[in-house]
């Protein structure tokens, strides 16, 4: 505990109730944490107040505050840049730090008679840039769009020496080159080539093809047939491979789309950057969870002092300061920007396509799979949890009328069989068939180890999910169970069509579809069809052991208990015909005569 908090909440008593910006610090007088308020007083002293609900990061940063400063502005718009500027400046320890998974690249135009068109990691050689991209993927697919459009080469000879030396190589028979080799491309004309690349990487598809079309018309104008026919060729292939990329961003304009996805305590975040229709960079940035409003502060530490602002910001909720991130961004480029959360449509697919690429960068950080990670993510958004549930359990009861009543219990730890962890339970209170008595009757078995801390070390653990294989009445036969111990884990049922098929998830009144969300749906599938063949497995097992166990007791002298008795010091089949009659007769508690009839029927 901080034995400062009394000076704390003495000195935050008269604080300034003004917007501003207040800074955390620690005993060395280090910058810690970095935060604005609309209201000084109030912000702060929700920091040092008795019995707080602190999440565990803002738990940790107040336990090392020795004392804070803070600035007064006029308006909660100047607090936020003031914060934002703070921050970047200081990087406190407890604020989200926005480090991208790359360094940067470059596009170079070459300081050559004859330039060429490349991406670089650096600046170093001497030649114009464009940049910096955060993206080396999109940087060096805009490179090479540039040249095959445009027909520049990309061989390894040098012009002009080159010129003339040797035949053609295969780019340009292909049309990918225009060949400058031959001797018949004019410089100028090269040069001029090498400009509209520039200019169709710089503006896109439409403002290229519209400079061309005006050149192509005046050419033709001036009879100059071959230039016309150049510039016709060369809009085909500009439009060729516009519709190329109409396939995942028509109609986006300028737009940035910024997906989230939550893996292993952190946030990972993609901006795809799209201008004049096409996709111009990518970033993609780990954050740790904070359990504040994560997308905000992302977005305000992003946006601060960008000079390249789009038209609007495509995300998949709104943050808690969406008017004053929306002036910030209004304020930054001179007129109006606006966030928005599409609910269908191509806008959709493109923000998929972006927490797809955040869910890709956290499975490779943590050895996953994307389709794990957004499989975990829409799980828990869907169900209504804080975060993606790591650690899954689900059971299913199974029987054969009120013979064999047994339960299985697998678990899933991010998104994969955990099968060291599976447990199975026979179910011994109840005679007849009841499956909710049976279901109640097994989680409570097992919830008395998380509460009584015993067991193994999979037993003690408390999980982020249970799943039930069953409806409603499954939820409802437990829940309360759950709140008389005390416990409060999450708790759905996986509930199935007539066809034996997953359709939706079970709460205590109503269901959840999740055949919208594919990766979440094929999860669940596949737990319910786990846990199923799981139980459906022990009980035939269960079965096929009762049926011999009454095989046994057709000799005189060899009740159920002694049955038992065999049957769970031999287990199978195989070795109970591998067992002599001394071994049968120590182990049933029985004389050698009956041993002897009891061997004799086991081998008959």
């Amino acid at each position: 505990m901080n034995t400062r908090l009394p000076y704390l909440r003495e000195k935050t008593s008269k604080l300034t109730t003004s917007p501003g910006v207040y800074i955390m610090r620690n005993k060395e007088n280090a910058i810690i944490y970095i935060g604005k308020a609309k209201n000084l007083k109030n912000r702060v002293t929700s920091y040092f107040r008795e019995n707080p609900d602190h999440t565990p990061k803002v738990a940790a940063m107040v336990s090392h505050v020795y004392d804070y400063d803070f600035i007064v502005t006029d308006s909660e718009y100047e607090a936020l840049v003031l914060e934002c500027s703070l921050i970047k400046q200081h990087k406190p320890r407890y604020n989200i730090l926005l480090k991208d998974d790359k360094g940067y690249h470059y596009i170079r135009i070459s300081a050559e008679e004859y330039p060429r068109i490349t991406s670089e990691n650096n600046t170093n050689a001497p030649g114009r840039y464009l940049g910096p991209y955060t993206s080396g993927f999109v940087t060096k697919e805009a490179v090479n769009e540039a040249n095959r459009v445009f027909m520049l080469p990309t061989c390894r000879k040098k012009f002009p020496q080159d010129i003339g030396k040797g035949r053609p190589c295969l780019n340009y028979h292909i049309k990918t080159c225009m060949g400058v080799c031959r001797g018949r491309i004019a410089h100028s004309d090269y040069l001029e080539s090498v400009e509209q690349a520039v200019e169709f990487i710089r503006s896109g598809s439409a403002g290229s093809v519209d400079r061309m079309e005006q050149e192509m018309n005046a050419a033709a104008e001036n009879l100059d047939f071959e230039k016309a026919a150049m510039l016709r060729d060369r809009i085909a292939a500009v439009k060729k491979a516009a519709e190329k990329q109409k396939m995942i961003n028509s109609g986006v304009g300028s737009a940035d789309v910024i997906g989230a996805v939550e893996y292993y305590g952190g946030i990972y975040i993609s901006v795809l950057m799209y201008r004049s229709d096409r996709l111009y960079d990518k970033a993609v940035f780990e954050l740790e969870r904070s359990g504040e409003d994560v997308l905000g502060q992302f977005m305000e530490q992003y946006y601060h002092g960008r000079e390249d602002i789009p038209r609007s910001v495509v995300v998949d909720h709104l943050p808690e300061e969406t008017a004053l991130i929306e002036e910030l961004l209004e304020q930054q480029s001179g007129r109006k920007v606006k966030l928005h959360v599409p609910q269908k449509g191509k806008l959709l697919d493109l923000l998929r396509l972006a927490k797809n690429n955040s869910a890709e960068y956290a499975a490779l950080r943590n050895d996953r799979t994307g389709r794990e990670v957004i499989a975990l993510e829409e799980l828990g958004r869907s169900l209504g949890l804080s975060k993606p549930p790591r650690y899954i359990e689900a059971y299913d009861i199974s029987n054969l009328s009120s013979e064999s009543m047994v339960a299985g219990m697998v678990v899933f730890e991010d998104g994969r069989p955990l099968k060291k962890a599976y447990k199975r339970f026979t179910v011994k209170e109840l005679e007849l068939q009841n499956d909710y008595g049976s279901m109640r009757e097994v989680l409570k078995r097992r919830l008395m180890h998380i509460v009584e801390q015993e067991g193994d070390e999979y037993f003690t653990r408390t999980p982020d999910l249970i799943l039930l294989d069953g409806g409603k009445g499954h939820v409802n036969a437990v829940a309360p169970l759950m709140r008389e111990l005390g416990l409060d884990i999450p708790l759905f049922g996986m509930v199935k069509d007539n066809k034996h098929r997953t359709r939706a998830i079970a709460t205590g009144g109503s269901e959840i579809q999740i055949n919208g969300l594919k990766a979440a749906f094929n999860l669940v599938t596949q737990i319910q069809d786990e846990v199923h063949r799981y139980s459906v497995k022990f009980m035939h097992s269960k079965h096929k052991k009762r049926t011999y166990s009454s095989e046994l007791m057709t000799v005189k002298g060899i009740g159920e208990k002694k049955a038992a008795k065999i049957m769970m010091k031999f287990k199978t089949k195989a070795n109970l015909l591998q067992a002599t009659p001394q071994e049968l007769a120590e182990t049933a508690g029985v004389n050698m005569e009956i041993a002897c009839e009891l061997w004799r029927v086991l081998h008959n």
